[in-house]
């Protein structure tokens, strides 16, 4: 032992000859699950360990390209022949492999919901809280159904509401999105919504920060947007005078009468 502390030493098992050479046997073990016409040539063996090789074939199977068939071996303490642990099919390293799986609920993205898709809120969900509850939120099942159900028979219309969670997340992807001021049209905007005429107010714990748009020719129009927002259709926006429509010239005035026309 060192001064540092223990040392730990790996150590490689040695190749076993009979397992490195039992290729042939690795072979028809694959030919009895598979067709041959799917089995190209041997690419190999790998030492798994003591006494322990597998064999790896090509796949040619169409629609696996980069695969391959893969034949593990072992050899008992003081035998001369091996015996066939497993066949699989696995991936090489170029390969065409299906992407990770990832769950419905976290593939959906703003937007992505069609007319009559469902997208389930979790019971958990830390955005929410019931809108009434004695105490924390219950766990029991039964507990929880008469939660709701006293919320209803109150009058309360939801039965959950928005967290402080909830809350802090909206209203930072709010400020951190189109309508917030970092946005390209606000930064290029002459003044933010805050004086706009078209900003409707809001009411609760944002009612500070944000409000919707009603100017039917903006983008933003119906949308949540901060009160530093801007945008090109601000209500006291005005042209300059280099973009102002020229003036009309002056009218002129038809003072001429039938008899001052001369006839011939």
């Amino acid at each position: 032992m060192s001064d540092d502390g223990p040392v730990t030493t790996t150590v490689r098992a040695k190749p076993d000859a009979v397992a490195m050479a039992a290729v042939e046997t690795a072979r028809a073990a694959l030919l009895d699950d598979v067709d041959a016409a799917d089995v190209g040539e041997h690419l190999g063996a790998v030492v798994e360990g003591e006494r322990l090789a597998t064999h790896l074939f090509a796949c040619t199977r169409r629609g696996y390209a980069g695969w391959r068939w893969s034949v593990t071996v072992a050899r008992a303490s003081r035998q001369k022949t091996v015996t066939v642990c497993e066949v699989v099919l696995i991936p090489g390293d170029e390969a065409i492999v299906a992407p990770e799986w990832v769950p419905y609920r976290e593939r959906i993205q703003p937007g992505d919901l069609s007319p009559g898709d469902l997208l389930p809120v979790a019971d958990d969900d830390p955005r929410l809280v019931p809108t009434y509850s004695f105490g924390d939120d219950p766990l029991d099942a039964d507990e929880k159904a008469q939660v709701r159900t006293v919320a209803s028979e109150l009058g309360l219309g939801r039965v959950r509401t928005l967290s402080l969670e909830g809350r802090d997340l909206a209203a930072q992807r709010w400020y951190d999105g189109d309508g917030g001021p970092e946005s390209p049209i606000a930064q290029a905007a002459p003044d933010s919504c805050r004086s706009c005429g078209f900003l409707v107010r809001i009411a609760g714990s944002m009612a500070d920060s944000f409000g919707v748009c009603a100017n039917g020719d903006a983008n933003d129009d119906g949308r949540v947007v901060s009160f530093d927002h801007g945008c090109g259709a601000h209500s006291e926006v005005r042209l300059a005078r280099k973009h102002e429509p020229p003036p009309l010239p002056e009218p002129v005035h038809d003072t001429l009468t039938d008899d001052e026309f001369v006839s011939f």
